[in-house]
């Protein structure tokens, strides 16, 4: 579900300005011990418009208590499994008018690393690796997160690309998914770049910074 953005990028691509960071998005929390996010924090480290360059925002982001409804959104697989010991679920969307792209950002914030960690392949095997669409392939992330996954493959009737990617940041577990209406909508690179910029953003808010990550053009 992913597009060629370094069409919509110029020359330069989809370049991440990585503002007040600390360090890379190669690592979890870079403090010595992660952190749980408040239900704040988790909506801050949610993509908005100043961070996505050539993208009109179609939900803001909106972080909201993992109760009974969200934990159907964020964990439809069996008995909600993945879910366990997670407190917030947060999401923004977005559009490329150019060719026809959209974008999911979505967030599942757990009390404890242990908790995202164990819940990381139930949900990713159970569920979201399936959400690349038909013939779907995996492909390198880069060193992001603590652990990191994506597949790309096609959507719809008329094989439009789609691409998925789930990256764990300490407490965080993070996915982008993309998908666009023609066929040179989005690529590989377009996706990793997403990717990164949530979870560098979810590495600043487990620092206790303001998450200022974005993708420049």
């Amino acid at each position: 579900m992913i597009m060629t953005f370094y069409r919509w990028c110029a020359a330069t691509a989809a370049v991440l300005l990585l503002t007040g960071c600390g360090g890379g998005a190669g690592t979890g929390a870079g403090k010595d011990k992660a952190v749980a996010l408040t239900r704040e924090q988790v909506r801050e480290t949610l993509p908005d418009g100043e961070a996505m360059t050539g993208w009109s925002e179609t939900a803001r982001p909106t972080a909201v208590g993992m109760d009974r409804l969200h934990r159907g959104q964020a964990c439809p697989v069996k008995d909600n499994a993945g879910c366990e010991n997670s407190r917030f679920y947060g999401v923004s969307t977005f559009r490329h008018d150019d060719n026809a792209a959209h974008v999911s950002f979505l967030v599942i914030a757990y009390d404890s690393e242990q908790a995202a960690r164990e819940a990381y392949d139930v949900l990713w095997d159970g569920y979201y690796s399936r959400r690349a669409g038909q013939r779907a392939e995996t492909f390198g992330l880069g060193p992001i997160g603590d652990e990191r996954d994506a597949r790309f493959g096609t959507s719809g009737f008329h094989g439009e690309p789609g691409a998925v990617t789930q990256t764990r940041v300490g407490t965080t577990l993070l996915w982008t998914e993309a998908a666009s209406a023609g066929k040179g909508g989005i690529d590989t690179d377009g996706v990793r770049d997403l990717a990164t910029v949530l979870a560098e953003r979810a590495r600043q808010a487990q620092d206790g910074d303001t998450p200022s990550a974005r993708l420049g053009g």
